[in-house]
């Protein structure tokens, strides 16, 4: 299964894999606290993208198509986390406030249609 978590969320314990999915370090959250997360910021949306979205949920549609196209061109960025989710539960982390219009809830929805 893939999860997506706001970072800022509380913890929650038990198996899988999480994986930081934003170009940027989230705000208030030290590297130190975050050991057991792996950040893959390339896998986000390049700046361009996310610039002209600037979570606009009117653009969700867009955004999606856009970003999946960015996504088709570089597998090596997106491959490991699909593999980690073949063998257990997968977390996606994110930072933005808007929980459903993110990169986090998008990536997912790619992810699990390459499943």
């Amino acid at each position: 299964m893939i999860y997506v978590k706001r970072v800022y969320s509380p913890p929650q314990h038990g198996k899988g894999g999480y994986f930081l999915v934003d170009r940027l370090w989230p705000r208030g959250i030290r590297k130190d606290e975050f050991h057991h997360v792996a950040w893959f910021k390339d896998v986000a949306p390049s700046h361009g993208l996310r610039n002209w979205y600037q979570h606009d949920p009117a653009k969700w549609e867009e955004f999606k198509r856009r970003y999946f196209s960015e996504l088709d061109q570089k597998p090596e960025v997106w491959i490991p986390i699909l593999d980690a989710a073949h063998k257990h539960d997968v977390i996606l982390l994110y930072s933005a406030k808007d929980e459903t219009h993110n990169n986090a809830v998008a990536l997912k929805a790619y992810l699990e249609n390459k499943l």
